[in-house]
């Protein structure tokens, strides 16, 4: 999810002429449904396919200089990421979950069913304390 993250970020300063100043600094925006629910909406294809038509359409050194602008927004969007800057309740909520299920927080918190968690699974049923101290590492991690 990172990778695709960066990369949209990456195709937002590609085409900054075309998409909005909120998109270049977070790839994705956030939408209310009817219900009042909020959900993540990525740019439209159309957005991206364009804007890396207006980059491979720059001179060799303009492109130079925008790849070096989306590095630098890079290198600042990660280190404001990793100083907790984007802290948000969902750490406190996986945390709670760690203890009451691990395997379940350490699913929620990957997105996936990869070796992390099959392994909080097996710590789980071999005894309930390993899983939720191991839980516990991946989700504060």
């Amino acid at each position: 999810m990172k990778k695709i993250n960066s990369f949209l970020l990456g195709a937002a300063m590609l085409g900054a002429c075309t998409l909005h100043a909120a998109a270049i600094t977070e790839p994705t925006t956030k939408a209310k449904t009817e219900a009042g629910v909020t959900k993540e909406v990525l740019p439209d294809d159309a957005v991206v396919t364009d804007a890396l038509r207006e980059f491979k359409s720059l001179k060799r050194v303009d492109r130079k200089m925008r790849m070096h602008e989306v590095k630098k927004t890079i290198r600042e969007y990660k280190a404001i990421k990793k100083a907790g800057g984007d802290a948000s309740t969902n750490t406190l909520l996986y945390a709670i979950l760690a203890i009451l299920l691990p395997p379940l927080a350490v699913g929620l918190h990957e997105h996936a069913l990869n070796g992390k968690f099959w392994l909080s699974v097996l710590l789980t049923l071999l005894f309930w304390l390993p899983g939720v101290v191991y839980a516990l590492v991946v989700v504060l991690s």
